[in-house]
């Protein structure tokens, strides 16, 4: 049997949104692009906002991808081209399925009010990628406790619980959160290759200390996870078979070929029909989509 190979150590790609709101950008990557189908991950916050800032993000154009949302503190109103409007509420998933094209808005649902959120994207595989649009919110999702940590299945199967999320791919979704010191084992599918990136606090991981920010990466082959806090801590977990399809990211858009981006963002920039018209109530303006000129797309997988 061959060892599982030492983990690897991302940090997060930090920046500002607006005033006071720091993103950490842990996918993509240089280096590591893809973990499972999941192709994206921002995590915002915690952060108080001053009294006149929100998060405010206007109309702008998905394909090829799932838009999840897990929402730690404060409400997002999430509004889209399929007549949707949804308050996301903390402990809640908003899982937008884009298929063959959507639109969407998110405006913080009060200004002033505390934020913490982590934002992921998952690759759509080739057989569901130009399906009908879809949005679903899961306002309940399966909790577990396991050694100090209070464990949320966000998706997929873990610790005996199955996430009610739909989704394309072999994945899974954890978030853990100890409010005191704290050591658990974690049953891992050695068919999956994991990320667990850091929300708040310290954490040790297979003997890897970890801070805020920062994004351990495990190939297949591993069985169990140690994770221990010594504090209040929160990290996310997240995994997946490896993605076998060459998938390009672009702007907001997951697709297979530049003629499939281009023609999307031609489709944009014409306000076609494929998008549709996102229900109003967004004080944010529709986003004008880059220029393709010169861009290097890269494919992920």
């Amino acid at each position: 049997m061959v060892a599982p190979s030492h983990p690897q150590r991302f940090p997060a790609r930090s920046a500002m949104l607006g005033e006071g709101m720091e993103i950490r950008r842990a996918l993509p990557t240089a280096r590591k692009r893809m973990v499972g189908a999941w192709c994206f991950l921002d995590h915002a916050g915690p952060v108080q906002l001053g009294p006149d800032d929100g998060m405010h993000v206007g109309a702008h154009p998905h394909i090829g991808l799932q838009t999840f949302t897990w929402m730690i503190e404060g409400e997002i109103i999430h509004r889209d081209s399929l007549g949707v409007e949804q308050t996301i509420r903390p402990g809640q998933v908003n899982l937008m399925t884009a298929g063959r094209g959507v639109a969407h808005t998110e405006d913080s649902a009060t200004n002033g009010a505390r934020l913490h959120m982590a934002q992921l994207w998952i690759a759509l595989p080739d057989s569901q990628r130009h399906c009908e649009p879809a949005f679903e919110n899961y306002p309940e999702l399966p909790q577990v406790a396991t050694g100090g940590f209070l464990a949320t299945v966000l998706a997929g199967t873990a610790l005996g619980q199955t996430a009610p999320t739909r989704i394309y791919s072999p994945l899974v979704g954890v978030d853990l959160v100890a409010e005191a010191a704290a050591q658990a084992t974690l049953a891992l599918d050695p068919a999956f290759e994991y990320g667990l990136l850091v929300l708040r606090g310290e954490v040790t991981v297979q003997g890897e200390q970890l801070g805020t920010g920062e994004l351990l990466y495990f190939e297949p082959g591993r069985h169990e996870l140690q994770l221990q806090s010594h504090g209040a801590a929160q990290v996310l977990l997240v995994g997946g078979t490896p993605f076998e399809e060459d998938v390009l990211l672009w702007w907001n858009f997951v697709a297979r070929t530049q003629e499939e981006i281009a023609q999307a963002r031609a489709d944009w920039i014409n306000d076609s029909a494929r998008f549709g018209t996102v229900r109003p109530g967004s004080t944010a303006g529709r986003l004008d989509i880059p220029s393709l000129d010169g861009a290097r797309l890269r494919a992920s997988r």
